[in-house]
């Protein structure tokens, strides 16, 4: 695919909302210089009308001189809008419910109202030259026709884009699809994916906008985000990439620091098996697996462990094979054929199985000298 699709980071704002997760202030400021070196082109930084810290920090990566467009997020009220244009941002994000259940009860408005509240924020928001995007808040729950005269009137107001918000995470890809496409036959206006991660869809979701039209994907580092969190940065870069065939720009070897940094920052540790950045994700233990990812490594890998920054494992165990059992006992410095492999293989499977884990370089090797011993071999003669 040729198109441009944009990536919005908004780590900074929603990924901070996560429960208990806090961002000291220079941590949020090393945080888009990070987001910035992988090539982010858009990243949502907090927002300012809450005062003090936030709006200090705010400020402070404004004057970071990054390449990327610097976004606050706001309300769709006029004073929010203020403390932006005071930031000194670039873009700003106007948010405001869509869905007749967050109008009835959490604004305890009408739609008319919402409307109106949208245009005038909107309007203020480009007379003072913002870029800018409405989100629909619950845009997945709202009704359709209702949802498609928002953003008409957003577009007619000036808008820029409009945030589709899967606020609560219950579309399926399919919707989604039919969603996205629904708003692009008509009208004429760039859409972003906001998607959640309550039932597991937050990537799937944003990538079936993206095949109906859109061109923004709004994304959290390692998927933080309220409840369940959001699409993750690094999964949708790599589904653009690899699913999609997108050509992108992103620095794909800052992706681990980038993750691995947030993971701490957010003391939300990577898990070995994280889709895209863990550590094992490139781990081989199955016979069959681990001979094909050491004849090529396409036969089990979509994309190399070195292109974001991991490095490729085969794993000694279980489930292990002559091959896997050959190229370990190589990198040690240890030559066998494949008698000899095979010879070892059912002590090392059986030890596996006794530990209920992997076995160490130190455990294969006292297998392969107890082998020796046995066989009244010494190191030349195996």
């Amino acid at each position: 695919m040729k198109r441009k699709i944009r990536l919005v980071d908004t780590t900074l704002r929603d990924g901070e909302q996560t429960a208990g997760v806090v961002f000291a202030n220079e941590e949020k400021v090393y945080i888009a210089k990070l987001l910035d070196k992988v090539g982010v082109d858009q990243i949502e930084v907090g927002i300012p009308v809450m005062g003090g810290d936030e709006k200090e920090v705010i400020k402070k990566i404004v004057d970071s001189n990054l390449n990327a467009s610097i976004m606050a997020w706001n309300r769709a009220v006029i004073k929010d809008i203020k403390e932006s244009v005071d930031c000194g941002v670039d873009a700003v994000a106007i948010s405001i419910s869509t869905s007749d259940i967050h109008i009835k009860y959490k604004l305890k408005s009408s739609r008319a109202d919402v409307l109106r509240k949208m245009i005038e924020s909107v309007q203020f928001a480009k007379e003072n030259g913002l870029y800018v995007s409405v989100n629909a808040e619950d845009a997945s729950r709202s009704d359709r026709e209702f949802l498609l005269k928002f953003v008409e009137k957003a577009k007619d107001a000036g808008a820029d884009r409009i945030r589709f918000c899967d606020t609560v995470g219950t579309l399926n890809p399919i919707d989604t699809f039919n969603a996205i496409k629904m708003i692009k036959d008509n009208i004429d206006i760039d859409v972003e994916m906001h998607t959640h991660n309550d039932l597991g869809m937050a990537t799937a979701n944003a990538i079936a906008g993206v095949m109906a039209g859109a061109n923004f994907v709004g994304v959290t580092v390692n998927g933080l985000g309220e409840r369940a969190g959001n699409a993750s940065l690094e999964e949708i870069i790599m589904a653009l990439k690899c699913s999609l065939k997108f050509q992108n720009k992103y620095n794909l070897s800052e992706i681990k620091n980038l993750c691995e940094y947030v993971a701490r920052a957010s003391d939300r540790p990577l898990y070995p098996w994280k889709t895209v950045v863990g550590d094992s994700i490139f781990s081989h233990e199955s016979g069959i697996h681990a001979d094909g990812a050491l004849k090529n490594p396409k036969t089990y890998e979509i994309f190399s462990p070195e292109e974001v920054g991991l490095q490729r494992r085969i794993v000694i165990g279980k489930h292990s094979g002559t091959a896997a059992i050959k190229n370990r006992l190589s990198q040690i410095g240890i030559t066998v054929d494949n008698y000899t492999a095979s010879k070892i293989l059912s002590k090392v499977r059986a030890t596996s199985v006794s530990l209920k884990r992997a076995l160490s370089d130190r455990e294969l090797i006292s297998i392969y000298e107890d082998y020796l011993i046995e066989n009244g071999l010494d190191m030349k003669e195996a």
